[in-house]
């Protein structure tokens, strides 16, 4: 039996890569399509899943106008905690139903903002895992929302 020249094997690797379509391109042609219209509606969000324990802040809050601002402040002393709200639209057009949270840590200045609404996503209940302790101030803004708010530590 004769031994397989490197050639022909190459040869053999690119003609089952050509007849299986390896070597085509990985984005189909664009073809043209009717404009899709867009309605407000849930995009997936990537959230943990926590039980909360011992409370930092728990209040539920309404916000009527695009002026209604809370503040609140609280110190966390365990690493392990979490952020989580539930909003209830209050209009039956979404576009109008919006809410951000910014919490800043005071000691390092580090800021994150979550929110429903908006560029924000529609999901109503969100949860967020925290892991550094440290002062916090919690800015909330919206429109048209009942908020459940509840900042805890986590039970993982």
């Amino acid at each position: 039996m004769k031994a397989f020249h490197p050639l022909a094997i190459c040869l053999m690797v690119i003609g089952m890569m050509l007849a299986a379509g390896c070597t085509g391109s990985r984005n189909p042609p664009a073809s043209p399509s009717a404009p899709v219209a867009v309605s407000p509606s849930p995009l997936p969000i990537q959230t943990a899943s926590f039980t909360m324990g011992d409370h930092y802040l728990q209040k539920s809050y309404s916000f009527q106008g695009e002026n209604d601002v809370r503040t609140e402040q609280f110190r966390v002393s365990n690493p392990s905690w979490g952020i989580q709200f539930t909003v209830m639209p209050l209009n039956e057009n979404l576009q109008y139903c919006w809410f951000e949270m910014q919490v800043t840590n005071m000691d390092t200045g580090h800021e994150d903002t979550y929110g429903y609404g908006r560029d924000k996503g529609f999901e109503r209940k969100q949860q967020y895992p925290m892991y550094i302790t440290g002062s916090y101030t919690v800015v909330m803004k919206g429109n048209r929302v009942k908020v459940d708010v509840d900042v805890a530590q986590r039970i993982p």
